[in-house]
């Protein structure tokens, strides 16, 4: 939900070119570095979907580091989007795929044919690095309101995308982490190819949600990330969560290698290839089918540290000051985990109940602890035991994490930090609605920056009001690595001591600045100790 990329700058001078010269003036056809591609023009943008930034990772190239795509020379149809990467079906919503020939990215821009070159935003999709596509994120509004350039993309996913086992090492190059060289390989796409769109390729900004946020968080700590993006938006993936993730076996955090690797024996053990002679031969002839029953499709997978690809976790990276030094927007939603609460009980048919409830706790913090975390968090004060167990993960796990980051991170590099306030945000479309309020759940703010496919009602007017105010935000951010402007409510740096961050929320006085810790009672959680 949304990293970075890999490989050198590419300076390029901001002067005045016409963007469509590469398709002979035709505004719909531009010449990539691989081969022409036809786009679709409407009234104000234009749109480019599913070019292939790599060549499959089919057959013998499963498991490998993204390869080269293999150039054409006959103008590509670029109306339709590319397949997603295989998934099963995902709780908001996503369709599920089989699809491992999925490695394509969508371009958005203004329509336009002259001027300086625009700032590019690269989007990466959440879903817990099993579910998701780019495609669900319609980002002509985010183009044209905020006058940028907006790819969006697909990377390989679950066990296709992040099994870490040493028959797969290659070249003392660690496996485990083929999805974020997937989005390094769309990196370096951009940087090839953005002038072609109208883009700057020396002013990128890598941008996510979820799964997303946590792949900006490792591309700001892997080395082979550096000097592909010049901003850096992490959207409720807290770059110092680690331990605190409340489910082991739902762990989309970055994970250490060593637990990888345990996940990938037994990953090959299920498909009877454990004792095979050539082990990485046997899993490339499973079926898909057969790898995503034997990873519980693909949930529980995600960036691996220890590697050449990710030397550390992103926690690391921040406290020990070894990432990139690029401004940053940071921050997460108010009511993070009643998403997930909603997802279990769903999947489940089961409501929480206070036993439940207390067992959840007793069985992450101890017996010693539970009492202490029951007595400041009583379910007669939330009204349920879901929305009291959702709020306890919410301040330990995300709110408390965000500012354990936030605080990192303002200390070496403009840092704006954020919590998205909308206590009406629209729920999916397509996914039954939990029982209790579900406030300002997780991935409700996507629906804010894009016209997600994923929600489809409609926004009211003050929320439409604030979807703007973000765009402004967010884009003005890419242009200068200031999102202040435009007649906004100022949104001040963090800094060391401060506690405040800017509440993004509806109507008057709903965009403020707002006492972080106090809010999520980051003080008891950090008494409590773990």
């Amino acid at each position: 939900m949304a990293g970075a990329a890999g490989l050198g700058f590419v300076a390029l001078a901001g002067t005045a070119v016409p963007a469509m010269a590469a398709g002979n003036g035709d505004a719909a056809v531009v010449r990539t570095a691989a081969g022409p591609v036809r786009g679709v023009v409407a009234a104000d943008h234009r749109s480019f979907e599913g070019i292939p930034y790599a060549a499959p990772p089919v057959g013998p190239l499963r498991w490998t580091s993204p390869r080269p795509v293999t150039p054409w020379t006959r103008t590509r149809d670029a109306t339709r989007p590319g397949s997603a990467c295989a998934q099963t079906a995902g709780f908001l919503g996503d369709a599920p795929s089989e699809a491992e020939d999925c490695l394509y990215l969508n371009v958005t821009t203004p329509r336009r044919t002259t001027g300086r070159r625009l700032p590019v935003m690269v989007w990466i999709h959440g879903g817990g690095f099993y579910s998701g596509s780019g495609d669900l994120y319609g980002a002509e509004r985010l183009a044209t309101k905020g006058d940028v350039v907006v790819v969006t993309l697909n990377y390989r996913l679950g066990v296709f995308g992040f099994l870490a086992h040493p028959s797969l090492d290659r070249g003392g190059r660690s496996s485990g982490d083929f999805g974020l060289e997937d989005q390094q390989a769309a990196l370096r796409w951009v940087r090839r190819n953005a002038a072609a769109f109208g883009g700057d390729p020396g002013k990128v900004t890598l941008f996510g949600e979820s799964a997303g946020g946590m792949s900006v968080c490792s591309h700001l700590a892997a080395p082979a990330s550096a000097g592909l993006f010049q901003r850096a938006i992490a959207q409720s993936g807290p770059c110092s969560l680690t331990t605190q993730w409340p489910y082991k076996d739902g762990n989309w955090v970055v994970r250490p290698r060593a637990d990888a690797e345990r996940q990938g024996a037994s990953v090959a053990a299920k498909l009877g290839c454990a004792g095979a002679a050539d082990v990485a031969t046997c899993l490339r002839g499973k079926p898909v089918s057969a790898l995503l029953d034997a990873s519980d499709g693909g949930q529980g997978f995600g960036p691996v540290s220890g590697g050449g690809v990710l030397p550390t976790d992103p926690a690391t990276a921040l406290a020990t000051g070894r990432f990139a030094k690029v401004p940053v927007i940071h921050g997460t939603t108010r009511d993070e985990h009643r998403t997930f609460v909603a997802a279990l009980e769903y999947f489940t048919g089961h409501a929480t109940t206070e036993a439940d409830y207390r067992s959840e706790i007793e069985g992450f913090f101890g017996k010693e602890k539970t009492a202490k975390v029951l007595a400041a968090y009583p379910v007669v004060k939330y009204g349920s035991a879901s929305t009291t167990l959702a709020t306890v993960w919410t301040d330990y796990s995300w709110a408390c994490t965000a500012r354990q980051a936030e605080r990192a991170l303002s200390a070496r590099v403009p840092t704006y930090a954020f919590e998205f306030a909308d206590e009406n945000a629209p729920w999916a479309t397509d996914t039954p609605a939990p029982q209790f309020a579900t406030g300002a759940f997780h991935a409700s703010d996507v629906q804010y920056l894009f016209d997600d496919a994923q929600f489809r009602g409609a926004l009211t007017a003050e929320q439409r009001r604030l979807s703007d105010q973000m765009i402004g935000y967010w884009t003005r951010f890419a242009h200068t690595g200031d999102p202040n402007g435009g007649g906004a409510p100022t949104w001040a740096r963090s800094g060391p001591g401060t506690e405040r961050v800017l509440s993004l929320a509806p109507g008057s006085g709903g965009i403020r600045p707002v006492d972080l810790g106090r809010e999520h009672r980051c003080g008891f959680w950090a008494s409590l100790g773990r």
